[in-house]
């Protein structure tokens, strides 16, 4: 039983992993591109260390914590990267490809003035 659930961690592992890999070379402006690897991704990488954690816990002296550790910190530092990078591309006024809603396209811009 406890094979079966491993097996569709990393089952599952894997297609998140290559479905957020895809959608990084796929998509088309860096705003969506910014999904691939912090949703998916994280995901896919996730599933496979806590499998590989319950695989070397039940089959080893203990608890493993070393995949423990490593997930935590992935759970912590994606959102934050993504973060980071998305407020640095709003900095540098990286367009998106995306298309605006009807209402802000219908209002002049004003330099320094923000839609509300």
């Amino acid at each position: 039983m406890l094979d079966f659930f491993l097996s569709l961690l990393i089952l599952a592992g894997a297609a998140f992993t290559f479905i957020g890999s895809l959608g990084l070379a796929r998509l088309r402006d860096f705003y969506t591109r910014l999904h691939g690897p912090t949703k998916a991704t994280t995901l896919g990488v996730g599933s496979l260390l806590i499998a590989s954690a319950l695989y070397f816990s039940t089959r080893g002296e203990g608890i493993s914590l070393h995949e423990v550790l490593v997930t935590l910190f992935l759970f912590i530092t994606a959102p934050a990267s993504a973060h980071l990078l998305s407020k640095a591309a709003l900095h540098l006024q990286l367009r998106s490809l995306a298309p605006l809603p009807e209402e802000l396209e219908k209002q002049p811009e004003e330099p320094g003035s923000r839609p509300e």
